[in-house]
């Protein structure tokens, strides 16, 4: 590929930003840190498919059995802050390795517990392999959102989540033609075998990282953006609030999708196997991972704030919808419902790690902190249905889709106001930018005007890729 590799401890002074990479190189890392997303997709599809195997084996209750989420998304509060933090010193790769080596060691601890049926194993089993994914998702999430141009870190990042959403298809099929194919006294046979294949799918792809030079890279800003960072990180409210909705978004999403086979198992008007709700449970993570792909080329015309937004409101509909409508009707809107979420999680990250700079990491380790959300909701949501049904649980959601909502229409009325009038097409990197600055002055307009033209005047600083450095970056 022609990528020299650089010392590790010069790895992160040495970053570029993306356009100082060359096409080849830029599509090589895009596509090497895709793969994560596969990684990360494969362990939830497979973790939501355990709850209902759990309650018949070990013979949970729906609110007990929540526990996996609860250690799942509970390590992204731990981790997420720490992991941000040490890539800013040590670069993206080593906290890749580190979170494949994590995820890898996990995966193959679920072997004894599936042996002697260890629920208690199996939760510490999960918060292992998920402390390699919460490392994985800030360094990918990051990575992706600042390897190109701004205005497009949104159609960037959905297209690569979309690979998260097709393994997510992947591992519930595995469930049901594995531990979930048996009969009730067995259902965890199986399921050692599984996450040993897991485990070394996970090591191959840590050798690929060491094999493959991947280029550090940093967050594209102007002087205005680097200005208004310095010393007010806390100050950064787009962020705060961005994290906060990811938070309510995460547990949302989390709660929505694990009593997704309950709903369909303990429907009244019909009788079906746990084999088959998984299969169902399988073609609602179809339409997730439908309206991430269709909705990339939309994002590539229309602002991704106002998307956020309209599919905010389309989640609460349809979590009120799935709680209400009976039959085959319910399950059409619970469908509907996974399609309204499919977009949400990548677009509050870009927006909210916008305009970050130096900060990006940070940022981006506090976001991925809100994923932690996913640790709370499910319980709230088991108790309901524990305690009524699991139809009317399908409320709970409710909520968190409506801060999802308002989100989206608060950083879209930000824009507008900034740019001028309604802002419903994509921004361009001008406008993105300006967006994180304060406003310009008379004084200050005259002057950048000078500095324009002694720029163009002046040669042009090569970048270590062969293109013009003409942007203060981080």
């Amino acid at each position: 590929m022609g990528l020299g590799r650089k010392d590790d401890k010069n790895a992160v002074a040495n970053a570029v930003t993306g356009d100082q990479l060359s096409r080849t190189h830029f599509f090589f890392a895009y596509a090497l840190v895709t793969s994560l997303f596969f990684v990360w997709g494969l362990s939830y599809g497979l973790l939501d498919s355990l709850n209902k195997s759990f309650q018949d084996s070990l013979k949970l209750t729906k609110a007990q059995s929540t526990g996996l989420q609860a250690v799942y998304f509970g390590s992204y509060l731990i981790n997420g802050p720490l992991s941000g933090p040490a890539m800013r010193k040590y670069g993206y790769k080593k906290g890749i390795h580190f979170g494949l080596g994590l995820f890898s060691l996990g995966a193959i601890m679920f072997w004894p517990c599936a042996k002697f049926k260890s629920f208690g194993g199996f939760l510490g089993s999960t918060f292992v392999c998920a402390s390699g994914l919460a490392w994985l998702e800030v360094a990918a999430n990051s990575y992706i959102t600042v390897i190109g141009k701004p205005e497009k870190a949104a159609f960037r990042l959905v297209f690569a989540q979309s690979w998260n959403g097709v393994a997510s298809i992947v591992g519930p099929i595995i469930a049901s033609h594995t531990f979930l194919k048996t009969g009730k006294s067995d259902q965890l046979h199986g399921l050692e075998w599984v996450y040993l294949a897991v485990s070394i799918f996970g090591c191959l792809i840590n050798i690929l990282f060491f094999i493959c030079p991947l280029p550090e890279v940093k967050q594209e800003v102007n002087d205005a953006i680097e200005d208004k960072v310095k010393g007010s990180f806390w100050k950064q409210y787009h962020l705060i609030f961005g994290a906060f909705t990811e938070f309510m978004y995460t547990g949302c999403q989390v709660a929505v999708a694990t009593f997704a086979i309950n709903y369909f198992t303990d429907h009244p008007d019909y009788t079906m196997t746990t084999s088959a709700a998984a299969n169902l449970y399988s073609a609602c993570q179809a339409s997730f991972t439908f309206g991430r792909f269709i909705m990339v080329p939309v994002l590539w015309y229309l602002d991704s704030s106002l998307m956020l937004f309209v599919f905010g409101v389309g989640s609460v509909l349809f979590s009120i919808l799935t709680a209400n409508v009976p039959g085959v009707g319910g399950i059409i809107c619970l469908f509907f419902l996974f399609f309204f979420e499919s977009i949400c999680y990548p677009i509050i990250f870009t927006l909210s790690t916008s305009n970050l700079g130096s900060y990006q990491k940070l940022g981006s380790s506090l976001v991925a902190a809100g994923v932690s959300g996913g640790a709370a909701w499910p319980s709230i949501q088991g108790v309901v249905a524990d305690n009524t049904n699991t139809a009317n649980s399908y409320y709970i959601p409710v909520c968190g889709f409506v801060v999802v909502a308002m989100y989206g229409l608060g950083m879209n009325i930000m824009q507008s106001r900034r740019v001028g009038h309604f802002q419903w097409r994509r921004m361009e990197t001008e406008q993105i930018k300006a967006i994180g600055a304060p406003p310009v002055t008379a004084d200050e307009e005259s002057i950048n005007d000078s500095a324009k033209v002694a720029e163009k005047d002046s040669d042009s600083v090569k970048g270590p890729y062969g293109n013009n450095v003409n942007t203060v970056t981080y």
